[in-house]
This record gives structure tokens, sequence and C-alpha cells, in this order.
């Protein structure tokens, strides 16, 4: 396989009942142009030989199994080690993209040509897959000091450079929300994430996931903001914005 533009890193586990969305999503993208790495974290379901049935189908598509659990951080670290794209798109197992997904990220690049960090907005689905009328907008680019307010970049929608996963790789940490902490990183050093304010991906809403805990998530959250560098008064600042923000979103959900 010629090299590809883009790397789907897609971290996996005990994942059956929603794996093969996932994959069809990105069979289905209008760009060609990628390689999907599945990083199976010794799931006990079936999940390992759907995955196996996957990588027989498309060459593209790229197994691999971890030989102990290591977590969704460690697991999507080591789906960038292994990437040979320049771009690395993150997908969960239990998310879809629309069809056009890659392709507006991409188009996005010769608007943006210093670009290192993108996102996209998202539509909700129940856990049955049923979609729920709620989109979250997101602004034309955003930066450190708007992010710390609202983590408005889902992990699903975004695609990184690759060389900036290498110097920030996902914490191996429970107790916070670890891609929101490696955004903050690479927001010290880049200007700006720059967003396609179109539902690009659709995110399953699922009581199980560390966002359906709405108390574990606000500690997280608060942990993120320690694990950044903030003091006490800044982090009290942001989770108030945080609180405020949450509201906004779930009632409509």
């Amino acid at each position: 396989m010629d090299k590809p533009r883009v790397s789907i890193v897609m971290p996996a586990y005990n994942c059956i009942r929603y794996i093969s969305w996932a994959v069809e999503s990105v069979l289905e993208q209008s760009c060609p142009d990628w390689e999907l790495i599945i990083v199976d974290d010794c799931s006990q379901d079936g999940s390992r030989e759907r995955i196996e049935t996957f990588s027989a189908l498309d060459s593209r598509i790229r197994a691999f199994r971890n030989e102990r659990n290591q977590g969704v951080g460690r697991s999507r670290n080591r789906g960038v080690e292994l990437a040979k794209g320049e771009w690395i798109a993150f997908l969960d197992s239990d998310d879809v993209w629309t069809a056009d997904k890659l392709e507006k990220q991409l188009s996005l690049l010769s608007r943006e040509p210093g670009a290192r960090l993108l996102y996209t907005g998202s539509a909700f689905m129940t856990e049955s897959g049923e979609p729920l009328d709620y989109v979250l907008h997101v602004p034309e680019k955003i930066d450190r000091r708007r992010l710390l307010r609202q983590n408005l970049l889902s992990c699903s929608s975004a695609m990184v450079w690759r060389e900036l996963m290498l110097r920030h790789p996902f914490p191996d940490r429970a107790d916070m929300h670890e891609d929101f902490a490696v955004w903050l990183q690479i927001l010290s050093e880049e200007a700006y994430a720059y967003g396609v304010d179109e539902p690009l991906l659709i995110y399953r809403l699922s009581a199980q996931s560390k966002s359906g805990n709405k108390l574990k998530a606000a500690v997280m959250n608060w942990n993120t903001y320690r694990a950044a560098g903030l003091g006490l008064p800044g982090s009290l600042y942001n989770m108030c914005w945080y609180a405020v923000n949450g509201l906004r979103k779930y009632r409509k959900l």
C-alpha cells in the first residue's frame, strides 16, 4: 500500500455491537487516501474476530492486538506510532462519520495551510443508533483560552499532524479526559485549532461512557485543568464556564 495521507486510529475494546458501523463509515469516505489502524485492547466479546474479518477484506485496514489490556490512551498512542500517514484522525469504535468527513477537513487545509489540529461539529445518536435532534456547532477556529471554557473538540472529530501527536501522546490516566489534555498541550504551541462547522461526526451517547456520568465527567474535567497546569483560581473560573456550557448542551439532548 502506498503511503496514505491520513491514518485513522481506532481503539477497540468489547465493541462488537458497534464497530461494524464505525468501520463502514470509514469505508464509505469520499476521500480514499487513508489507512485504518484498529488496536484491539484484549476484547473478550468477539471483537477481535470481527476486526480480523475487516482487515482481510480491505488492505487499507490494519489490525493489531495489545498483549494485555492497556486502556484507550495507550491504545491510541500505539496506533499513532504504527501510523504511516502524515495526518492522524481518531475515531472511537462506537462513533461514525459522514461520508465527506475526511474530504472536508483536508479541503480546509487549502484555506489554512498552517493548520495542525482540525475538528468538526457533531450530531448525536442514542445508544441504539437513533438520531437526536441536536447539533453541536463549533467556531471556525479556537485557541487554548477558549477551549478551556468548553472542550468543543470531540476526539472522534479530530485530525492532527502526526508529528504533534508523537510529541504530545495521550496521558496514561483514567481520572481525567486524556484527549482534552492533549488538545490543551498542543494549543500551548499552536495558536489555533481549525474547525468545520458541520456535523461530520455522529457521536453515540451511552450511559456507560465517561461523558454519560455527569458528576464523574466534571471531576475528570477538574483533574484535566490541574494536569494542564492551571492553579486553583484558574481551575475554578473555567469550571464555572464548564458548568454553564454543559447545562446549555445537555438540556437540548
